[in-house]
């Protein structure tokens, strides 16, 4: 596994994550496309949040089970709990320090059809 830095744009959220980064969701829903979000789901253990914990606010909307987390100041969306994987953190693979994001094979999630995509992907998975 390999550790990754990663952060906002201004410096006041800095957080370390492990894993091996390959692949990112990217989903079609109306919060990621407008905010460009690229997902790498991790389990919680594998997440750290140096600093920043006060510049964080949060924004839920719809179900209220995803927490959308960005930093007050520069408005940077580092990561979120996603309502597909809520016991999981959901990082932005664009703030990641160093990342190559042009060499991460990206996989579409059909977030406009939420119900449908999850039912696709849980018999996939079968």
């Amino acid at each position: 596994m390999t550790r990754y830095r990663g952060g906002c744009h201004c410096g006041e959220v800095e957080f370390e994550v492990e894993g091996d980064l390959t692949e990112v969701d990217e989903c079609n829903c109306s919060i990621c496309t407008r905010k460009a979000y690229l997902h790498w789901i991790v389990p919680p253990q594998n997440f750290r949040l140096i600093k920043g914990a006060q510049a964080l606010a949060v924004y839920t909307f719809n179900s209220g089970v995803a927490r959308h987390f960005f930093c007050a100041r520069c408005g940077t969306a580092p990561y979120y709990i996603a309502r597909s994987d809520p016991d999981k953190i959901d990082v932005n693979a664009r703030c990641l320090d160093g990342v190559d994001i042009a060499a991460l094979r990206i996989r579409h999630f059909d977030g406009r059809n939420w119900e449908a995509a999850m039912r696709q992907r849980a018999n996939s998975r079968r």
